[in-house]
Parts: C-alpha cells; structure tokens; sequence
C-alpha cells in the first residue's frame, strides 16, 4: 500500500489548498516534507491559474516545526541533516516564495504552529485560527536562534517588544491572545473552521489578483526602504495595475453601476 506524499495540493476554482500531512507527526518538517513543500509552494506561486492560496495541516496540528527526532540524528552523526543546511536549502526558500508570491495567502490554522510552523503563519496575509489552536516560537526553548522569517514578519506584527518576549521566553499563545495581539485575522470553532477558511479564500480568489499581488508587494518593499524609493515603487505598480483587464473592467462597472467580475490579469 502507497503512503500518501506529506504534502498534498488541491486546485478547485482557482484557489490553491496546500496542506502538510504528517498529522501522526504533527505535520513535523523533515527533509522530504520540506523538499516537497518548497516544489509545491513554487508550483502554485508560478501557476496563473492559481488566484489564492492556502497553507494548512491535516490532524490536530498545523506544524510543529522542525522535526527533532531527524535533528536530532544529524546532532549525533546518525544522519546527514546539519541544521545550517536546512534553514539555507529549505526554510529560506520556502517562506521567501510564500511571502513574495504575487498573489494572497492564507494560513488556515487547525491547530498549534510551533516554530518553522509558527513562522509560515506569520508569513501569510491571513490567519484563520480554529478557537483551539495557538502558536508557539518555540526556538530559544530548544537553544536555538529564530528562523523561517520569523525575525521580519513577527515585530511587524506585533511590535518588536512583543515579538522579543515570545521569542525569548516561548510559550503556547491560544487563540483569542492571538488574536488581540494581531497574529490572527479571525478566530472560529471548529465547526466554522472549513467554511470561514473557503469564504475568504473565494474572496480573495475572485478579486483583482494583479492588485492583490501588487499591494503585498508594495508593502513588503516599503518596510525596508525610504519614502523616496517606496513612492516610486508605488507607481510602478500603479502602472502595472493601470494597465490590467481587471482595472478596466472595475471602472465600467463602477460607471454602469454594476458589481465587476475580475479575471486576475
């Protein structure tokens, strides 16, 4: 009997479903988790036909993090796995195409995010929280520094004073918490999970997703440049948008009274 692969992908209706399916494991990331979730993150950042996409994990965990028991055998020489080579070859790439993508992400978080996992959350446009689940930086913990992008997306977050205590000091942040302090859009139950996780997605999947793209963008950049050369990112995108079927078909709607239908280009 085959294993099924520890990322799987669903494509339905131009939204992308990407989901870490380890759940006997927590959806732990080793080698082979991260290997295809980088080729499937960098699949559907490139698919045009892909207009929204979401990250989530199967079972009672969205993502742990790294998988300690392979770390732990490349600590001890029973495994070729140094950590420096995974955050160079995996997490970096990984959440640098997650974040840059020019289209909108979710995370639709069913369950505990803990370190490299907590970090892919943080690296998305949304949060979606079941009630139950919590996050968790985990690093400092186990001795280590932070990774997966957690440096930059969660003082942004919540403000570099708090993004230092939960980095120093770990610990479980449930839902609601999450919530108050910005690391979540949205807190449901489970029965409302699926269905608060798709609205969004079929928002944001049918809007201007050249517009979308280019805000997200837009925003990343102005974070580490000056005014000046922020202004003039601005306008590039402006451009680029001025010029979409979707912005066109956006005014005839606005002056026909009607609501737009966009095609994402």
């Amino acid at each position: 009997m085959t294993s099924s692969p520890p990322v799987l992908l669903d494509v339905t209706d131009a939204v992308a479903t990407i989901t870490l399916n380890r759940p006997e494991a927590m959806n732990g990331l080793d080698v082979a988790t991260k290997d295809l979730l980088l080729e499937t993150v960098r699949r559907v950042a490139d698919d045009p036909e892909v207009r929204c996409v979401v990250l989530t994990g199967s079972g009672r965990a969205f993502c742990v993090g790294q998988d300690l028991k392979e770390h732990l055998a490349g600590l001890t020489g029973e495994a070729d796995v140094p950590l420096s080579d995974t955050v160079e070859k995996h997490y970096n790439p990984i959440v640098l195409a997650l974040s840059t993508m020019p289209k909108p992400v979710v995370a639709a978080v069913n369950g505990v995010a803990a370190g490299a996992g907590a970090s892919l959350a943080f690296a998305a446009d949304f949060r979606i929280l079941v009630d139950s689940a919590g996050y968790n930086t985990s690093f400092a913990g186990v001795a280590l520094s932070c990774d997966t992008g957690s440096s930059w997306t969660l003082p942004r977050l919540v403000g570099r004073a708090k993004a230092m205590e939960l980095l120093y000091f770990p610990r479980t942040v449930p839902a609601q918490e999450a919530l108050e302090l910005g690391l979540a859009t949205q807190v449901v139950t489970q029965a409302d999970f699926a269905g608060a996780v798709a609205e969004l997605a079929r928002r944001l999947a049918d809007g201007p997703t050249v517009s979308y793209g280019s805000i997200r963008q837009a925003v990343a950049y102005s974070a580490s440049h000056p005014l000046e050369e922020s202004l003039a990112f601005e306008a590039e995108k402006m451009a680029l948008t001025g010029g979409t079927e979707d912005h066109l078909a956006a005014v005839n709607a606005f002056v026909a009274k009607e609501k737009p239908v966009y095609r994402g280009r």
